[in-house]
């Protein structure tokens, strides 16, 4: 068998915290002349990724959520199905390895390659090791973490670890080129707020009325680009008009690396991608964690940047318009802390994890086993 037919077989969740390091390694790996297939849920891609896999398989999932007796008996029926379609599907690939990034729709695969004694490895993007990715670690082949310290990696589960970081896209590569540019003397202020890959209500509500409250020349020198629900996206955009504020609002960005190069600050928050992109990019936030989260894993990721420097965490339920306008107004308003910010943020980047995580996989090929 030759490399160019040699197959690793993704399998990510459908979304964009789960899908965009598996687009990073899908892309290296073919650069290194590995062919690349995608499993994934019914939800496909949603995020513009135009993911470069030999073919996209979407298997049946579920999430385990509602514990009422009828829904986990839909979501066992489910993970049924996948499991079966994925057995199948892995007697027709006969990938070398299969790669997991997290969420229930990696459940079926990861299992199925175990069944079939095929190398497994998982990739945990936050600072704690999610329920789906906690239930498959004990049978994994090998683990691939993000932060140096990940909540609830067990001792037993840590010898089969190694840290990759959070692969980025190369999109994200090429916007970590653009140095960062602090703001000048009366000159324009570059504001960037999103939530995310689905967009966030909470920054819709609160942030416009908070940047009403700022001085009037601060206001005029601002240009804020804002993701908002598209529901959301008019409403928002009137209430900058109303505040004298210039400001480009939108559901979906397909450049947002780009965007983020562009901006002075950031508000966002705090999922792995997020989190990796602003640190690659190096480019100082504000970090509002999505609250109930399970886990609390923006939480951890955001407290992490915050701990070094790179980001300041605010709890969403501590934050009030009067907050963050004060909080914005500030920062704006002191360039060197917002450059120590963006120095600090860029030390914690991994540009190389796309690489780093490519070559865990390759070992994997060759040798079944995480070597230490």
């Amino acid at each position: 068998m030759t490399k160019q037919t040699v197959s690793v077989l993704l399998a990510a969740g459908g979304t964009g915290g789960h899908l965009f390091p598996a687009q990073a390694l899908a892309e290296e790996l073919a650069r290194r002349g590995v062919a690349v297939d995608l499993a994934t849920d019914m939800r496909g891609d949603r995020y513009g990724t135009g993911f470069p896999a030999r073919a996209v398989h979407r298997l049946p999932s579920a999430t385990l959520g509602s514990k009422s007796p009828l829904a986990m008996a839909r979501t066992a029926m489910l993970l049924s199905r996948g499991l079966i379609a994925s057995f199948k599907l892995l007697g027709e690939l006969k990938p070398k390895v299969v790669v997991g990034f997290g969420g229930y729709p990696t459940f079926p695969p990861l299992k199925a390659a175990q069944l079939r004694g095929i190398p497994t490895l998982l990739h945990e993007q936050n600072a704690v090791l999610g329920r789906a990715n906690r239930m498959l670690a004990k049978g994994v082949t090998g683990i691939a973490t993000s932060f140096a310290a990940t909540k609830y990696l067990s001792p037993d589960l840590a010898v089969k670890a190694r840290l990759t970081g959070n692969p980025v896209r190369t999109a994200v590569i090429e916007a970590s080129r653009r140095p960062y540019w602090k703001p000048q003397s009366n000159g324009r202020l570059a504001l960037l707020v999103f939530g995310g890959s689905q967009g966030a209500r909470f920054f819709s509500e609160a942030v416009p009325p908070a940047l009403a409250l700022l001085p009037m020349e601060m206001r005029h020198r601002l240009d804020v680009v804002q993701q908002a629900r598209a529901e959301d996206a008019e409403t928002v955009s009137a209430a900058y008009r109303a505040s004298g504020i210039t400001a480009e609002v939108s559901h979906f960005f397909a450049d947002l690396p780009e965007r983020m190069a562009k901006a002075q600050l950031v508000v966002a928050r705090s999922g792995a991608s997020t989190v990796a992109e602003l640190t690659v990019i190096g480019r100082p936030s504000i970090l509002v964690p999505l609250p109930h989260a399970l886990d609390n894993d923006q939480l951890q990721n955001a407290s992490r940047l915050a701990e070094s420097g790179a980001a300041w965490c605010i709890e969403q339920k501590d934050l009030s318009p009067q907050r963050l306008a004060q909080d914005i107004g500030r920062l704006l308003g002191d360039p060197e802390a917002l450059a120590a910010a963006a120095d600090g943020a860029k030390k914690l980047g991994r540009p190389d994890a796309v690489g780093r995580l490519a070559d865990l996989t390759e070992e994997l090929m060759r040798a079944g086993r995480v070597g230490g």
